[in-house]
């Protein structure tokens, strides 16, 4: 089978702006789409090239099949210099975008996900913003509101973890946390000391108490009788 020159693998990249298990709607009630932000450090240069040639290939089947034969002269290319400013509004990428090349993947299809193995990836806290990862992507040409080249997500396959962007904290660094803590018992309840209600006095419903009656005296004894 002829290799697809607009279909390229990455190296070693960060993805961040993850959206890749659930499509997200886009803007004024556009197709929802799965999506990543792909950060390629500068450095890397073999994968520039391939991106570079995934491009111009775009560009090439632009020029025979949307743009009547002719190259744009305003054409518009997805990828960015994560150390200047965002074509949307001007302003700085991030920290984690600097020293990298900084574009945008999506497809209304959900990509492959794996591990290094092969093995599907099926839980949604093991692809997020901050994990490293080959990233499959397909260049295309497009011409609606304005001509240039597309970039659409293909598959991810994950390398390792990093450090979580957006304040996220992994779970290892919540299990590192607790290292050294100690949960003291809590102490039992104590019962309250016990302390019987008085006796309930008899009512003597408004007549006077009767005085306490002498025992009787035996009158040869002069002794109290008891019995």
């Amino acid at each position: 089978m002829a290799t697809d020159r607009k279909h390229i693998v990455t190296g070693k990249a960060r993805l961040s702006y993850v959206n890749v298990f659930n499509p997200k709607p886009g803007k004024d009630g556009g197709e929802a789409k799965y999506s990543s932000t792909i950060l390629i450090p500068k450095t890397d240069f073999p994968t520039r090239q391939r991106i570079d040639g995934a491009i111009n290939a775009a560009i090439q089947e632009g020029i025979s099949k949307l743009w009547a034969g002719v190259k744009p002269q305003i054409l518009a290319i997805p990828i960015y210099d994560g150390d200047g400013g965002r074509p949307s509004d001007g302003q700085q990428y991030g920290d984690e975008c600097k020293g990298h090349w900084v574009f945008t993947a999506s497809s209304k299809f959900r990509p492959q996900i794996v591990d290094l193995g092969g093995n599907p990836i099926i839980g949604e806290s093991e692809i997020y913003s901050g994990v490293y990862a080959h990233v499959g992507l397909d260049f295309f040409p497009y011409n609606n509101q304005k001509k240039g080249v597309g970039c659409s997500l293909s598959s991810i396959i994950k390398i390792e973890d990093g450090e979580p962007l957006g304040g996220r904290t992994s779970v290892n660094e919540d299990l590192a946390a607790l290292t050294g803590q100690q949960y003291a018992a809590a102490p039992a309840p104590t019962q309250p000391a016990y302390n019987p209600a008085p006796a309930p006095v008899a009512p003597n419903y408004g007549y006077p108490a009767y005085p306490p009656q002498a025992a009787p005296v035996d009158p040869i004894t002069g002794l109290p009788i008891t019995g």
